[in-house]
């Protein structure tokens, strides 16, 4: 049974070409069990006819704030009341403007203020609107709030333009309201430890080797993991992040000490996902004082040695062995260096992303990534790493149950 079953979503759809794709994502919820309910801006109207999301939905469509004959069947209020889930797709960048600055004034958006249900918005606008800072800014401003950005995705437009800021497709966004919904219960009993962001190596007392990593999306899976009912360790190396509730949580700086704490909590986990990005190598040897530059001498060079690979030792175990999940942050042939990896390593699964993109990875509130594992690879739809972390979640959940 689908996880979207009895669900309410209430679908908004504001003003744009991306609209006419809502048509199936409507059908998309309804055979996934879900009751839905649409309301269209006057520009959404322009696109599509009600008349279309009527015939779908089998529900009436609503538009006006003020309408009579609505608030006397289902009130605005009520309709608020109603929804398990309000989803605007396609959300405008006009819309995401009106909700970051808590606009009421037409019924899409007081609606938006009035509920209590989540909020889930796909974005769909030129790619140039999407980069500006306003719009920017509009978006974080909903993350913070708790709204979750589903997409956009990056591809050729109908402008002609070629960029971020397509409309998911109708399948993807009903992926994602499913995970929305998903079993919270999918981890009840099981102990998970998870590794997040970098690593530093010491140079001398005051330089190191590091990375752009910024441990969210571990700090993430924390998050999904203990809410899906899992008892989770996060071993985290430097990072500027509050710990997740209930979550213990154990500091560490360098690879080795990443290894020391893995190999102990390892030995009592169910499941060991590597998300950190651990420095591969180290300097041969410590500074005891700061290196000085020296005059004459335009380079230098730093002997290196390879740090322990900590997954690949987790995965290596033949007692206690825990299901292994692999993260990949690689630059260029994403999927085949991941697949080399998940079998170089004997990992379960492997998690990989494309560091190189501006708009997702390292340092980004946002990711896409490929899931691989013996059976093949699913490139999820890009989106929020605190979403993506639910879907991850799940998907290990039942992988490490098979």
């Amino acid at each position: 049974m689908s996880s979207l079953s009895n669900k309410r979503i209430l679908l908004g759809i504001s003003g744009g070409i991306a609209a006419y794709k809502s048509a199936d994502l409507v059908r998309r919820l309804k055979d996934r069990g879900a009751e839905v309910r649409v309301v269209m801006t006057t520009g959404a109207r322009e696109f599509v006819q009600p008349l279309t999301f009527q015939a779908l939905s089998s529900n009436p469509v609503y538009s006006d704030l003020l309408d009579p004959a609505a608030e006397a069947a289902m009130g605005h209020i009520e309709l608020a009341k109603w929804a398990d889930l309000v989803l605007i797709a396609p959300a405008s960048a006009q819309v995401m403007a009106k909700l970051a600055c808590g606009m009421a004034d037409d019924l899409l958006t007081t609606l938006c203020l009035a509920s209590e249900a989540p909020l889930a918005l796909a974005p769909a606008m030129n790619q140039a609107m999407w980069r500006h800072p306003a719009t920017a800014a509009n978006a974080q401003t909903l993350h913070n709030r708790g709204a979750h950005l589903w997409g956009p995705a990056a591809g050729s437009q109908a402008c002609g333009d070629v960029g971020p800021g397509r409309m998911l497709e109708p399948a993807d966004l009903a992926l994602q309201a499913e995970a929305m919904f998903g079993n919270n219960d999918c981890l009840r009993g099981k102990s998970v430890v998870i590794t997040a962001g970098p690593t530093r190596e010491a140079l001398d007392p005051v330089r190191y080797l590091s990375n752009h990593s910024s441990g969210k999306m571990g700090f993430a899976l924390a998050e999904a993991a203990q809410r899906a009912g899992a008892q989770v360790t996060l071993i985290a190396g430097p990072v500027n992040l509050n710990s997740p509730a209930h979550v213990k949580r154990v500091d560490v700086v360098d690879a080795r000490e990443m290894r020391d704490a893995a190999e102990r909590a390892a030995d009592l986990c169910d499941i060991f996902i590597s998300a950190a990005a651990v420095a591969d190598f180290r300097p041969a040897a410590l500074a005891e004082q700061k290196i000085k530059k020296r005059e004459g001498h335009d380079e230098s060079s730093i002997a290196l040695v390879k740090n322990p690979d900590i997954v690949a030792g987790i995965a290596a175990r033949t007692k206690r062995r825990p299901f292994t999940v692999g993260f990949a942050a690689e630059t260029q042939q994403v999927e085949q260096y991941a697949q080399s990896k998940l079998k170089r390593k004997k990992l379960d699964m492997i998690v990989a992303n494309d560091v190189s993109r501006t708009e997702s990875g390292f340092n980004s509130d946002h990711n896409t990534v490929t899931v691989i594992d013996r059976s093949g690879s699913n490139t999820l739809p890009p989106a929020l790493k605190t979403d993506l972390a639910k879907q991850l979640i799940e998907i290990i959940a039942n992988k490490a149950q098979q």
